[in-house]
């Protein structure tokens, strides 16, 4: 689970402690596990100064803390104060930004060139995928594998993200598909065609941030006219 902490101080040397934040990232570059971090003053008041740090989880955050140079800091910070900062750990039961990231790196992980990455970077294990291509749901990690080889042995093909809409837990991706046509798939011999397709995913997302569940939707109709497979719709009847 993501974990935030929020540090609230009141100092009247805000480019002081700045310039000592800078200075933290600098002396902990490779070693400090915050993934985010925001320096905000009030604008009500300009002495309090609120920064809000993110980490991957708790004991993540504990194990930065622990860091020497964070104990140097934080001791420096202390002394630029004009009293002892105040801390808030807070678990991030919703994050919809987050989620829309991990959508978008679904896709770039679906589409990247060579050996298919882990998937598990951003999908449980029991990741249950709804694909009107196939007759029956699919469930596992292993499933999901099976479905994306078929479609990268089949096609040389990149996704582009068109919109994104986040609510709760789950996350709409509008998408292009772009493909090249290099292997086989549902019984059409590769022909080298250039293809497109368009559609759309639901996701629904667990607090940490991986999918636990994908609806697709897609014009396959429109790509198997494309390839040949089919007639197309509206286009004059031989006979």
């Amino acid at each position: 689970m993501t974990f935030v902490q929020i540090i609230d101080c009141r100092t009247s040397r805000v480019d002081d402690l700045n310039r000592l934040m800078d200075r933290w990232v600098e002396q902990t570059k490779g070693k400090r596990t915050a993934t985010h971090s925001i320096v905000g003053k009030d604008r009500s008041d300009a002495s309090h100064v609120v920064e809000i740090v993110e980490f991957p989880s708790y004991d993540v955050a504990m194990r930065n803390s622990q860091l020497p140079e964070t104990d140097r800091i934080f001791r420096e910070m202390v002394a630029l104060c004009d009293e002892m900062p105040t801390f808030t750990d807070l678990d991030v039961v919703r994050d919809e930004q987050m989620y829309k990231a991990a959508s978008r790196r679904f896709f770039e992980l679906l589409s990247e060139a060579g050996e298919l990455p882990p998937l598990d970077e951003v999908c449980v294990e029991g990741y249950h995928s709804h694909d009107p291509s196939t007759p029956n749901d699919s469930y596992g990690m292993d499933a999901l594998r099976r479905e994306a080889e078929m479609w990268r042995a089949a096609f040389d093909f990149d996704f582009t993200v068109e919109d994104q809409i986040a609510d709760g837990d789950r996350v709409c991706t509008r998408w292009t598909w772009n493909g090249t046509h290099v292997g086989d798939f549902m019984g059409l011999q590769p022909t080298g065609m250039e293809v497109s397709m368009t559609g759309m995913l639901v996701q629904r997302f667990r607090e940490d941030g991986k999918a636990v569940e994908g609806w697709w939707q897609y014009d396959m109709l429109g790509l198997m006219e494309q390839l040949g497979g089919v007639e197309a719709q509206g286009g004059p009847v031989t006979r």
